[in-house]
């Protein structure tokens, strides 16, 4: 597949009742995994639905391979694979019934060509021994896989997956996670989550929401580079830890004997230092909430 660019410029969204879900938004995204990450309710949704052309933006626009979403709707839609949070199955249908039906839906006549995709999707989110198994059968992760395969059937240009690891147990997760960077190599991927591992083990770039602003657009390595030199392991004694929570941003909390370790974001600490740590991509994710939350309430 060749490269594809996404421009998004001054894209926003305002709900009737003054929500502002996303505030005005410049950005660049090409080839690879771009997650979105933040808090429920930040603008993430928002965000992807406007692309998928499935919700109209307040003001701004975005091109997609040079297709704009206010106008090219059609064309955007069909180099388009869109796996929402909440995605419907046939749960009486074998999945492999369910892909052909769906492979219908995507306009493929040919037999042979839905055979021939059902195949290349159900090797490639490890479904092939499931094919007689019945939807409403499956678990929670392979219905997730399952999704996944839906979306893909088509070989989309650009794929919009919403918190595709949400409630599934830690072998699932990887699973996904494996599954989405094999599929990142040729193609765009937008993907929105809570879970800072989830970027940390797929995305090339990433982007932080907060209230429907973007905080931080960049590489993975940029948003550790913001906290490196910031990022200490302390050592206090636990009736202290409430008092440092208020001056510092926890990254972790770990008990050695009486004392407690802590792991913290700040320019400079009084405590006792253990060591200087670098910077994981959590550290830097709670950093930059931590400083955008703290900004906001001084104001």
């Amino acid at each position: 597949m060749t490269a594809l660019v996404i421009e998004v410029r001054g894209l926003s969204k305002t709900y009737p009742g003054g929500t502002q879900a996303l505030r005005p938004t410049d950005l660049t995204i090409t080839n690879g995994i771009f997650a979105l990450v933040g808090p429920n309710g930040s603008g993430k949704t928002t965000f992807m639905r406007m692309l998928a052309t499935l919700l109209e933006p307040t003001s701004g626009t975005a091109a997609i391979d040079g297709h704009d979403i206010r106008r090219d709707r059609l064309a955007i839609r069909r180099m388009l694979g869109y796996l929402p949070q909440d995605f419907g199955l046939y749960p009486s249908l074998t999945v492999d019934e369910h892909l052909d039906y769906i492979a219908l839906l995507s306009d493929m006549p040919s037999a042979a060509a839905r055979r021939e995709a059902i195949d290349q999707v159900m090797a490639q989110t490890n479904l092939g021994n499931l094919r007689r198994r019945r939807v409403g059968e499956l678990s929670g992760g392979m219905r997730q896989r399952l999704g996944v395969a839906q979306a893909i059937l088509a070989s989309p240009q650009l794929l919009i997956i919403d918190e595709p690891t949400a409630g599934l147990d830690p072998e699932e997760r990887i699973r996904i996670r494996g599954l989405l960077a094999e599929l990142g190599g040729d193609r765009v991927i937008i993907l929105s989550t809570h879970i800072v591992a989830d970027v940390e083990a797929t995305a090339d770039s990433v982007a932080i929401l907060h209230l429907g602003q973007m905080l931080f657009t960049g590489t993975t390595e940029d948003l550790r580079a913001r906290s490196r030199g910031r990022v200490w392991m302390v050592e206090v004694p636990r009736e202290r830890l409430h008092e440092m929570k208020e001056r510092c941003i926890f990254t972790g909390v770990y008990r050695v004997g009486e004392k407690m370790h802590i792991r913290v974001v700040a320019d400079a600490v009084d405590e006792p230092v253990v060591e200087a740590v670098e910077p994981t991509l959590e550290d830097a994710y709670l950093d930059v909430m931590g400083l955008a939350m703290g900004a906001n309430d001084a104001a």
